[in-house]
């Protein structure tokens, strides 16, 4: 009788908190953060199976400016689900000593430079960091945008081309008649972070 009772008030107790942890829905997919590619063969691979934009993030160790985008800018929830379902984001980090194979050429680090040759071409030789590169479903038509960008400023850019607007308007025109939705309307920091 003892083991039925404390069955049945274990049941009791158990009972209520599995059920509400059963009924607690996952956690929305811009939770879990842009879905970043670190290698350029997966990238490459992806690119096969399901063409879609690219969002190059080129940074470094040292670059204080881009830790402090990490840390606000790619938090926001919106730009985070528009960024993982309208383009393939990937981080490079331009110092990297590891070969790159891209589109059949074969790019290494360059001491001269301080920087992988694909970072170097991708930037068209302007070594500024961070550095946001995107580049259509074809990998054509690169388009650099040096420095840091604040939600408002990156919402613009990624809707431009994310949305194609950029077939049928300038973007000089773009940036005066679009109203950034993403922000929580605070004004940005742009305080340079500490060791910059």
């Amino acid at each position: 009788m003892k083991r039925v009772l404390i069955f049945a008030f274990a049941l009791l107790v158990i009972s209520p908190v599995f059920m509400a942890w059963k009924k607690t829905p996952p956690p929305p997919p811009e939770a879990e953060g842009i879905h970043w590619i670190t290698s350029i063969d997966e990238l490459q691979a992806k690119m096969q199976q399901n063409p879609k934009k690219v969002y190059f993030d080129v940074y470094t160790g040292w670059c204080g400016w881009c830790k402090k985008m990490d840390a606000t800018t790619f938090q926001n929830p919106s730009l985070i689900k528009y960024m993982n379902t309208n383009f393939y984001a990937v981080k490079l980090d331009a110092e990297r000593q590891d070969v790159i194979h891209f589109l059949g050429k074969e790019y290494k680090f360059e001491p001269t430079y301080k920087a992988n040759t694909f970072a170097a071409e991708l930037l068209k030789g302007n070594l500024s960091y961070p550095t946001a590169v995107i580049m259509m479903e074809n990998f054509q038509n690169p388009q650099i945008h040096a420095g840091y960008m604040d939600v408002n400023q990156l919402e613009t850019i990624l809707t431009y081309f994310g949305d194609n607007v950029y077939r049928h308007q300038n973007g000089q025109e773009y940036q005066k008649t679009y109203k950034p939705t993403w922000s929580n309307g605070q004004a940005s920091d742009m305080t340079p972070p500490p060791g910059h």
